[in-house]
């Protein structure tokens, strides 16, 4: 019973890390959008048009990973507590 108790945790501490680090990447591209732009344009040669829907790809793609990835597995094993 201990082990599906520190499980439950480890994933209920990995959700709120990846939600708070997907919080500051979508602060970041939204407030600094200008200057995210500027920066990831000349590191990997994108067109600066291009780089509103990478962003989106990107915010999506990371939050269907927390949601999948931690989310999922820590309402399960609540479920089963």
């Amino acid at each position: 019973m201990n082990t599906i108790m520190l499980v439950t945790a480890f994933f209920g501490w990995c959700s709120v890390i990846n939600i708070a680090l997907l919080l500051l990447a979508t602060i970041f591209i939204s407030v600094f959008n200008r200057f995210t732009k500027t920066i990831h344009a000349k590191l990997f040669h994108v067109a600066m048009t291009e780089l509103d829907m990478v962003y989106l790809r990107f915010l999506a793609s990371f939050k269907l990973g927390i949601v999948l990835f931690n989310l999922v597995p820590y309402l399960a094993l609540k479920l089963m507590v």
